[in-house]
């Protein structure tokens, strides 16, 4: 939930998309975090971004981002688009992280290529995990994907991923539950939180 995806200025709004629709889960996803910091579980947050000299971007990534007309690295309103450390590539306000929590860069779709990420989940003896985030067909589903490789038990929250392309988040929803769960489950926030509360009282 970077300001470069969901802030004027920013990467996708350079880009063309409509981000107002990515805007449009921020009190989900942030009612998601209360619940668990209440309970006091943990929570990564991810970052896309590169090095500012480039070094860790393909040239296939930066091709693709000049064709969408928003070649990365290029100065925009938020500072370098996706460059590690520039204002737009951090986390909206509304959804910054806490003290204690991990903060992970990456520099693909997927979290888990090229980060400390797997080390983290490893060191926590974490194996499931709930998903949020922007955008549904590309980050979350390549996170998933990857997750669901590695033995993870994985949980999508719909109303706390979205896309640009309203047609594309429901596609990508839909792929989750074939073949009985193929890539985990899917559910909404409120029941994730009403889950959370049940727990509590018991």
């Amino acid at each position: 939930m970077q300001r470069d995806f969901c802030a004027r200025g920013g990467y996708a709004d350079t880009a063309g998309l409509d981000i107002s629709l990515l805007r449009a889960i921020i009190p989900n996803v942030k009612s998601l975090l209360d619940a668990f910091r209440a309970e006091g579980l943990p929570v990564i947050f991810t970052r896309e971004g590169h090095l500012p000299d480039l070094s860790d971007c393909t040239a296939a990534k930066l091709e693709r981002s000049k064709r969408a007309g928003a070649p990365i690295g290029s100065v925009g309103p938020l500072g370098r688009l996706l460059i590690r450390g520039e204002y737009g590539q951090d986390m909206v306000d509304d959804l910054a992280p806490v003290v204690g929590e991990r903060v992970i860069d990456k520099p693909g779709y997927s979290a888990f290529p090229h980060t400390e990420l797997q080390d983290v989940l490893s060191q926590k003896n974490i194996q499931q995990l709930i998903i949020t985030g922007v955008t549904t067909e590309v980050c979350v589903h390549s996170t998933l994907r990857d997750a669901v490789d590695r033995g993870y038990r994985c949980m999508t929250i719909s109303d706390a991923c979205a896309s640009p392309y309203p047609n594309l988040h429901q596609a990508a929803l839909e792929m989750i539950g074939v073949e009985g769960g193929i890539f985990g489950v899917v559910a909404d926030t409120a029941t994730v939180v009403a889950a959370l509360g049940a727990a509590k009282a018991k």
